[in-house]
């Protein structure tokens, strides 16, 4: 790999804020790796994916957001154009059609969030088959900051000195895996599930909306918690984990039920207070 990146110039591509700057620090280390750093930012390990190529399923994709992110922290940020891996996918062909010598390098680690981007953004580099590179890190160990061993499940949870170790496992996403991969996520997409699970190497599982309902339900207490709070210790407790504005939404979903007492404006998780309700 090292000739190859001597003699093309180089994209980075991840999937999430932290990742990048990561990436960027690792670069510091090491100028063989230099280029620039893209993140695709929707979760889509959450939400519908019917038609999700095309304008219909990229729609109705926005406007389920619309509602899930209605009156919460993070209202209003689907229209400002701060998400929008449409028009980033649309400037990497662009780019990679104007510059032959571009290639282009996909880090991932084992989770949900990570692969299902991974397959997402397939579909826009088939044509490009020999200059995509896949960095997968799953099952892999690595050291961290106290020089234990451990296997990470975030690329942001990699010192940046361990990406010099990490980056000798590009390799070419090879023409079986542009051929058999996209017709795994179009499977995921017509099932049109709400919630994608991880089972381990790039195989996903599906299930429905409320999959993290009955976790949720058993943080709450007959105390009075911040919603911030009963959040925070799903985050922390739970096997399965989503992003706080999904918990946020299902949180509102079970309080619409009337399954749980609640007090202040129901809005950002920080406004209201959630408990069991009293008998």
């Amino acid at each position: 790999m090292q000739a190859v990146c001597n003699n093309y110039s180089m994209i980075h591509i991840v999937f999430n804020e932290e990742d990048v700057k990561k990436i960027k620090e690792a670069i510091t280390l090491d100028d063989t790796m230099a280029g620039e750093v893209i993140q695709i930012k929707d979760d889509y390990a959450v939400g519908p994916l019917m038609n999700i190529y095309i304008g219909e399923g990229i729609e109705a994709r926005k406007q389920w957001w619309r509602e899930v992110l209605a009156g919460g922290d993070y209202d209003g940020k689907v229209d400002t154009g701060e998400v929008d891996d449409y028009k980033t996918a649309a400037e990497l062909v662009g780019g990679m059609r104007r510059n032959e010598e571009e290639i282009i390098w996909i880090w991932a680690a084992q989770n949900k969030h990570d692969v299902c981007g991974y397959y997402w953004l397939l579909q826009y580099m088939k044509e490009f088959q020999g200059r995509v590179f896949i960095l997968y890190l799953n099952n892999l160990p690595f050291i961290n900051e106290k020089g234990n061993i451990f296997y990470p499940n975030w690329l942001s949870e990699i010192p940046a000195k361990e990406f010099l170790k990490a980056k000798k496992l590009a390799r070419e996403i090879t023409l079986s895996e542009f051929e058999v991969d996209p017709d795994e996520w179009q499977k995921l997409c017509n099932e049109n599930k709400g919630v994608r699970l991880l089972e381990g190497g790039k195989k996903l599982v599906q299930e429905d909306y409320d999959f993290y309902d009955a976790e949720l339900k058993k943080m709450l207490t007959g105390d009075w918690q911040k919603a911030s709070k009963v959040i925070q210790h799903f985050l922390s407790k739970a096997k399965h984990t989503t992003g706080d504005a999904y918990l946020l939404w299902r949180l509102k979903t079970l309080l619409a039920m009337e399954m749980f007492d609640v007090q202040g404006k129901v809005g950002n998780m920080k406004d209201f207070e959630v408990k069991i309700k009293t008998a």
